[in-house]
């Protein structure tokens, strides 16, 4: 029996895909949706000559409930849009479609208003370049599509668009990642609880010497063909730095207000640019609750029993909060927050952490501080991003550590690692850039590896010292991520600083004026802003080799006994570390994780100096005693008031 086929619209495509299909299946047409839906049809068509997003939006309404596939084919300013197949109980629809390339172009915020103002107005009846050879082509892929899915054949507009140059006729094939917050398709389920438990499972390492449970050989079949596509794609786009020291790969990831930028060095384009694809995907979980929906809703003072207290992460003091201006306000306990579950390890349940504390950059209402991505890590496995989001932590805790205190940390012989490897890297900043690399031993009661690196500028001109930070149970892993730090920020910052330089004066002398990340940095770039750094600098301790600052811990084939080691670590100083799960869909469906660690006590990076975060955090005043730098406890007037210069 020939398959029936129902069109829904008008026009020239209409008219032509009818023409191809008639001869060999019954087809059936009407205008619109308002009849309700044809009956006893195996596809819905939903064609138009100009983009009418009202229809489309109605086509998911009426159709998801009869559980009838549908395909649409529209004009949008010049090209053909065909696509996706829209399929019952699959999640990826006309919608998420939209979210998608309306997200990928340079206008979204044009985009998505004229789309908004459409669907509720209604568009044009036929877009200007809908030429009728332009429209011919698109018709023919329609009714081919329309063809293999009628006969049970592999069709290609699963989960993909075409998209069609009414000008070139160029047609184009592009993924569709399904939208997690889409109203038609999505199914996010509520937080909870129980979802929240984390059981640690096996992590088999890929190597006796790596710390990773996946290949990048293995992530390279599906990092850039799910991600990053320029129409489409999550990642919008990839510049390779042919003047960085080192291999250097910037992609996008297109937010609504601002495109943001991640970037992936090593020793080869290839693997930068799956490393920047990583963190672009690390950075979108962190912004924002994709896998579940918050629906918890309550003050700390009532959920005390079940919640974290969120002054033991850090807060701000009294006079940080009544500047003028600022957006901030004092934590209440009886203000009601949304609340997510995360799990605590100490005490081994699900733990309530406020949702803005688990995730970065969010409008939640009660804002008592502006959190950052401090302690976001991406794995292969839940575990593994548990162990890198703890090391981040660690890294930062060190750095914030060493810089309140002032502490003259111990000078590291870069020689006495005897990695040929690291060697190269530094000889090449030298020779190269024409910095040369200071290391020092920052690590802190926790016993985990953790370095503070200086270059410093031997040229007349570009920014005179840069700072990175690195943790690591091998030290030397430690030191070579920050070695490819300092090595991305030379250019751009001796670039910045020579632009601005003025402005970085000005701040030098008003610390109020350090307002974003780079201002960290760029300040320290200034020569007379050394001195504040010569408690690192001073040449007289001496150098140390790292057998003798460092101690070789156990080596495990399984990354998770790796975790379990510093998890008793964080244990034994009656620390906690809190997980929330981040994990967005996107990266699920490739086995992919992330999660937001925190663990109160330990100091949190900000960026901004009016954004500082010290009361409550009583730690940066002992540690230092503790581990013999001082004598005595410091007290709160003897930290350093000035910004940190963290990049």
């Amino acid at each position: 029996m020939s398959a029936r086929i129902a069109i829904v619209g008008e026009g020239v495509l209409a008219d032509c895909v009818h023409g191809e299909l008639s001869a060999q299946f019954e087809v059936v047409r009407q205008f619109d949706f308002e009849a309700g839906v044809p009956e006893a049809v195996d596809i819905v068509l939903v064609l138009h000559d100009a983009w009418h997003p009202h229809v489309h939006q109605k086509a998911e309404e009426a159709l998801r409930a009869t559980g009838i596939p549908w395909l649409r084919g529209f004009v949008s300013f010049g090209e053909g849009v065909i696509g996706p197949l829209v399929r019952p109980g699959i999640q990826g629809c006309s919608q998420c479609a939209d979210t998608r390339r309306l997200m990928a172009g340079r206008e979204r915020k044009e985009m998505r208003g004229m789309q908004q103002r459409m669907a509720a107005q209604g568009g044009i009846s036929r877009d200007a370049w809908a030429s009728r050879t332009g429209l011919f082509q698109v018709a023919h892929l329609l009714a081919d599509e329309t063809r293999r899915a009628l006969q049970g054949n592999t069709v290609q507009l699963a989960g993909k668009i075409f998209l069609v140059n009414l000008k070139s006729l160029e047609s184009t094939l592009h993924r569709i990642l399904p939208d997690p917050l889409c109203p038609y398709c999505s199914r996010m389920t509520d937080d909870s609880s129980t979802a929240a438990h984390i059981s640690l499972q096996p992590s088999p390492k890929i190597s006796e010497d790596s710390y990773r449970c996946r290949s990048m050989d293995e992530l390279s079949k599906v990092l850039a063909k799910d991600y990053l596509d320029y129409r489409t794609g999550f990642l919008n786009g990839k510049m390779a730095s042919l003047q960085s020291l080192f291999a250097d790969v910037s992609v996008n990831l297109p937010l609504f207000r601002e495109d943001v930028g991640s970037a992936g060095r090593s020793h080869s384009y290839a693997a930068s640019e799956l490393t920047a694809i990583l963190e672009g995907l690390e950075r979108y979980c962190g912004l924002a609750p994709r896998s579940k929906r918050t629906v918890v809703h309550g003050s700390y003072r009532s959920l005390r029993d079940q919640a974290l207290d969120p002054v033991k992460v850090g807060v701000h003091t009294e006079e940080q909060y009544a500047q003028p201006g600022t957006s901030l306000t004092a934590f209440n306990p009886d203000q009601p927050i949304k609340w997510v579950w995360g799990h605590s390890f100490l005490q081994e349940r699900p733990i309530l952490v406020p949702e803005q504390l688990a995730y970065y950059s969010m409008g939640c209402g009660h804002n008592f501080v502006y959190e950052t991505s401090n302690g976001c890590a991406l794995g292969g496995s839940l575990e593994e991003a548990v162990f890198y989001g703890i090391l981040e932590v660690v890294e930062r805790d060190s750095f914030l550590m060493t810089w309140y205190a002032q502490l003259p940390l111990p000078r590291l012989d870069l020689n006495s690692a005897n990695d040929p490897e690291l060697r190269l890297m530094i000889d090449r900043l030298q020779a190269v850039a024409g910095y040369d690399v200071h290391f020092f031993n920052s690590t802190m009661d926790n016993g985990i590896p953790s370095v503070w690196g200086i270059a410093k500028n031997r040229k007349q001109t570009g920014a005179n010292l840069i700072c990175a930070a690195g943790a690591h149970p091998d030290p030397v892993r430690a030191v070579k991520s920050a070695v490819l730090e300092l090595a991305g920020m030379m250019q751009t910052l001796d670039e910045k600083l020579a632009a601005n330089r003025e402005a970085y004066v000005r701040m030098f002398h008003d610390s109020s004026l350090v307002q974003q990340m780079e201002d960290h940095s760029l300040l320290y770039g200034l020569p007379q802003a050394q001195e504040r750094l010569n408690f690192l600098l001073d040449e007289s301790r001496p150098l140390r080799t790292f057998e003798e600052e460092f101690e070789r811990g156990a080596r495990h084939t399984d990354l998770t006994d790796d975790l379990k080691d510093i998890l008793h670590t964080f244990r034994r100083l009656h620390l906690d570390v809190i997980v929330v799960d981040v994990t967005a869909p996107e990266i699920k469906r490739n086995g992919l994780h992330c999660v937001k660690v925190l663990i109160p006590g330990m100091l949190p990076m900000t960026f901004g100096h009016q954004f500082t975060r010290l009361a409550g955090l009583e730690r940066v005043l002992w540690v230092p005693a503790e581990l013999g730098y001082v004598k005595e406890p410091l007290e709160p007037d003897e930290l350093n008031p000035y910004p940190h210069p963290f990049p």
